[in-house]
């Protein structure tokens, strides 16, 4: 049993920054003053609404990533494009949850995001409620209301497979817990106990191996000109070649 200290959120989110830039969200009205007018919410980004800036925001944002690292295919770009969204979506989830014992409302509606940003995704956020920082809530609040319609609008445009995108999800939540183990390793056992809770979830049973953490998919990394296997891929070395979408 894990004893949970519960903390009032402060409205800045303050206790996140000292973990790290993927941790970091910033608050409207804060003292980071306010995003661009222009920015869209998760929920239009999730419902493929145009932007008077960037068109089809998700479009917008595959097309920096593949010119960023040069991708050979689109899909490559979409894939790391979602790894990077959800790390941190999970990251500001797991550790307001560990620090605070609560989490802030991160609603879709709620959460401005810049596409063109580089990264970590430019997040923010309008306005701290707080919902409790429980496993239930957290998988709700990030695998229900963000990772669902986010793996639905790119398996609908770049074609990416199911086994992917959770391997994704999963992966990108293991590492967002080893960022805050290695910076808090006092609250280890609250955030093994969370992390464990989350990886349960039906939407992420098998994702990772559960002896090592190491995914069962391929986020595709390694098609990049200079690309490898990342350090939990379920490949020990980089394919010579493989077969289009066979590990995605």
């Amino acid at each position: 049993m894990v004893l949970l200290l519960v903390v009032d959120l402060d409205p800045e989110l303050a206790a996140l920054r000292p973990l790290g830039a993927f941790f970091v969200l910033r608050t409207i009205g804060g003292t980071c003053g306010a995003p661009r007018p222009a920015l869209p919410t998760l929920t239009q980004v999730y419902e493929k609404r145009g932007s008077d800036v960037y068109g089809n925001t998700m479009t917008f944002r595959v097309r920096k990533v593949a010119e960023a690292l040069r991708a050979p295919e689109p899909r490559i770009a979409a894939s790391i494009a979602h790894q990077g969204l959800a790390a941190r979506l999970w990251s500001v989830a797991l550790g307001c949850a560990v620090l605070y014992g609560r989490i802030p409302d991160l609603a879709p509606h709620r959460l401005r995001w810049d596409p063109d940003a580089s990264a970590p995704d430019d997040l923010w956020l309008d306005g701290v409620e707080p919902l409790p920082g429980d496993a239930g809530t957290v998988a709700d609040v990030v695998l229900r209301g963000h990772l669902e319609p986010l793996a639905a609008a790119l398996h609908a445009e770049y074609r990416l497979a199911g086994g992917l995108l959770w391997g994704n999800a999963g992966s990108a939540l293991a590492g967002a817990a080893r960022q805050l183990l290695g910076v808090r390793p006092d609250l280890s056992a609250r955030t093994r106990d969370l992390t464990a809770g989350l990886l349960a979830h039906p939407l992420l049973t098998g994702t990772l191996d559960s002896a090592t953490l190491r995914r069962r998919s391929c986020c595709l990394y390694y098609r990049l000109p200079e690309g490898g296997v990342c350090g939990d891929c379920c490949f020990t070395r980089a394919p010579r070649s493989s077969p289009r979408g066979a590990s995605g």
